[in-house]
Order: structure tokens, then C-alpha cells, then sequence
């Protein structure tokens, strides 16, 4: 299992039309082939300026494979994720 995690800030206003519209496209996310346990996530913690999460799961390293090169992912990304998010770390873990 691989679970695919990405914390982020938008360059939008928080609680603007643009944040909801962004948040909205990217659920099209969970229904890449191989998606399982999709999740939308806000940050509760002032430890950091990351607003927001997205968190996945695969079951291997062909399904994660198969999501970043399928269109709709390659698509967000292109479309939406680089003019609208300002900065964003990503972290994909497998169990020990």
C-alpha cells in the first residue's frame, strides 16, 4: 500500500468562490482507477501556513503509477494545480 499525502496553500482568498471551485475539481481525483480512501482535509494547526490536504491510498506502485499519468490527474495538475496553488508539500508513505 502506498498512501499519497499532500499539504498545500492556495493563492486564493480563504472561504472565496475560487477556494471552493478549486476544492470541488480536484474530487474528480477519487475517481481515478486505483484511488482509494480519497480525502479533503483542512489544517487545524498553526504550526504551519499549509491550509489544506488532499490523502490517498493505492494498493501498490502500479496503481499509484497508473493515477499520476492518467489524464484527469495530469489534466488537474496542468489546469489547476500549478496557477492556483502557491505552495505544497508532498509526502508518499508505505507501511513498515
Amino acid at each position: 500500500m502506498i498512501r499519497h499525502t499532500v499539504a498545500f496553500r492556495l493563492h486564493h482568498d480563504s472561504g472565496s468562490t475560487e477556494e471552493a471551485d478549486f476544492l470541488a475539481a480536484a474530487r474528480a481525483l477519487a475517481d481515478i482507477p486505483g484511488v482509494t480512501a480519497f480525502e479533503q482535509l483542512r489544517q487545524t494547526s498553526p504550526k504551519n501556513d499549509f491550509a489544506f490536504g488532499f490523502s490517498m491510498e493505492f494498493a501498490d506502485q502500479v496503481a499509484y503509477d497508473g493515477y499520476n499519468e492518467h489524464p484527469v490527474h495530469s489534466a488537474f495538475v496542468a489546469e489547476r494545480w500549478v496557477p492556483e496553488v502557491a505552495d505544497f508539500l508532498e509526502i508518499d508513505y508505505a507501511p513498515l
